[in-house]
């Protein structure tokens, strides 16, 4: 048994590989899989600083709802429900990375386990054996881990009344929200509250760590979201990023600041069943579920980058919180530099009412960017760019508004670049951009880009566009990490 395989549901899983990486608590394994101990029916992170378990005891599982499946809880010490996510499901194009996305942003919540089926266009069946074979737990349960993990932040981080976290978590009923509880973490939600002493947040606050597999430079992140920050939407101010939230059920904003081996968060909702989409998109934005050891070990293979992979280890692909406002954005930069396009948004965000240049003060209040919907209303006058451009903007803005283009992050990633090309207007680059950043793909190039061409000169390399994509190839399937190196190079 010690050296073969087990098979989770129709997951493999290599046994020696797993308990090595358990018995070296290897944290970069945290989110890859879940360690089950069949004699304390607990499942735990690979890091788990616990004693080992004797090789006869352990299980592993491809995710947390299957060992919650199995019947273990969740470890009190380790917290495995607060690891990473995997990098596996965050980088994946088909469709169970996207069926992933999806239920990480409340979409099972908030429409059932059809409204999931729909989005990604398959039978509920055939999802629910997608699902099943890859993760161990079909949609449903993989939806309930999710709201335990909400409910146990809520509990521990605010002083809302028991029944009120149960339905700002997405549970049916009290019962419900306590059975779930108690099962997952071998506790009644009351006991959990009195093991963490007094809550610190507010009714609508919620202060957590979102975790993340080191290394992370922090620095490249926050100074490639500073150049690009808008006046009343986002804003970087001593080693903290601001920005305001629009959320499924209302509005919220956001406050990261990273540290040693988490992001610490503090989120402020106006609806608390808001906390897992919110969660979800700050991991997005900072890119804390990629496996920064494995991209940086793919790129610093190239000579031409090896020295700065060294130099800068952990640099991310800073995301989006938003696909529409990304595409906005991306459009608006197309051949103006950085400032100008800076200036062009905030004018029009100032139009839709988004912002009010008149009372905007460093540390105010944030709001999320402005809408498809609210963008269609802007007349000409709050587009201060040329009339091609505004006019991509605005088939964009309609085909976003009709549900017909779906620029989020669990959205089919060739079919949407595919449909973005074919609104005039947008070129390779813009739909490039825009798959790497709002779309998540990690293996995007941007080959014409004039700062991407400058960074590979620096480095020795061809600024020749087609003869630097070609040799791009080498850098696959990292690229969309690359792009960010030859930038900062630049």
């Amino acid at each position: 048994m010690g050296g073969g395989r087990r098979i989770i549901g129709d997951v493999e899983l290599d046994f020696e590989r797993c308990y090595r990486a358990v018995d070296s608590r290897d944290q970069r394994f945290d989110g890859w899989f879940y360690t089950g101990v069949t004699s304390t029916g607990i499942y735990c992170r690979p890091s788990c600083p616990a004693m080992t378990p004797k090789r006869r005891n352990v299980r592993f599982f491809p995710s947390s709802a299957a060992a919650q499946r199995a019947g273990l809880r969740a470890c009190r010490r380790c917290r495995p429900d607060a690891s990473p996510g995997s990098p596996q499901w965050d980088v994946r194009a088909d469709v169970v990375g996207r069926a992933m996305r999806l239920i990480a942003d409340g979409v099972v919540d908030r429409d059932g386990v059809p409204g999931l089926a729909a989005r990604l266009g398959y039978t509920e069946r055939h999802l629910h054996r997608m699902l099943r074979a890859e993760l161990g737990a079909g949609p449903l349960a993989l939806a309930r881990a999710q709201r335990a993990q909400t409910a146990r932040t809520l509990i521990e981080t605010t002083g809302l009344g028991l029944a009120e976290i149960a339905f700002a978590a997405g549970f049916g009923s009290v019962r419900q929200f306590n059975d779930t509880v108690r099962a997952v973490y071998g506790a009644p939600p009351s006991q959990l509250r009195a093991g963490n002493g007094t809550a610190v947040g507010g009714a609508g606050t919620v202060t957590l760590r979102l975790a993340y597999r080191p290394p992370l430079h922090a620095a490249a992140l926050l100074d490639f979201l500073a150049r690009r920050t808008l006046p009343g939407v986002d804003e970087v101010v001593d080693g903290t990023y601001r920005r305001g939230l629009r959320l499924p059920h209302g509005s919220g904003e956001a406050t990261l600041t990273p540290a040693v081996g988490h992001v610490a968060a503090t989120l402020r909702l106006t609806d608390l069943r808001d906390l897992a989409p919110a969660v979800a998109r700050c991991r997005r934005l900072f890119d804390l579920d990629a496996d920064p050891v494995a991209v940086d070990q793919g790129l610093a293979a190239d000579a031409a980058l090896t020295a700065t992979v060294a130099a800068e280890p952990g640099v991310r692909v800073p995301r989006a919180v938003d696909g529409f406002e990304m595409a906005v954005r991306a459009i608006a930069t197309q051949q103006v530099s950085l400032a100008s396009a800076r200036t062009t948004l905030t004018h029009l965000l100032a139009h839709t009412g988004t912002v009010d240049q008149e009372v905007l003060v460093k540390g105010g209040a944030l709001r999320g960017f402005a809408t498809a919907e609210e963008v269609l209303g802007v007349a000409d006058a709050g587009f201060r760019m040329p009339a091609g451009r505004r006019e991509t903007i605005r088939a964009v803005a309609r085909a976003v508004a009709a549900g017909e283009l779906d620029l989020e992050s669990g959205g089919d990633r060739e079919e949407t670049v595919r449909q973005l090309t074919a609104i005039p207007g947008i070129g390779a680059w813009t739909a490039g951009y825009l798959a790497m950043r709002a779309l998540g793909d990690p293996d995007t190039f941007l080959p014409t880009d004039l700062a991407l061409r400058r960074g590979a000169a620096t480095l020795g390399l061809t600024d020749n566009p087609r003869t630097l994509d070609e040799y791009a190839v080498r850098w696959r399937p990292w690229r969309s990490y690359a792009v960010i190196r030859l930038w900062r190079s630049a």
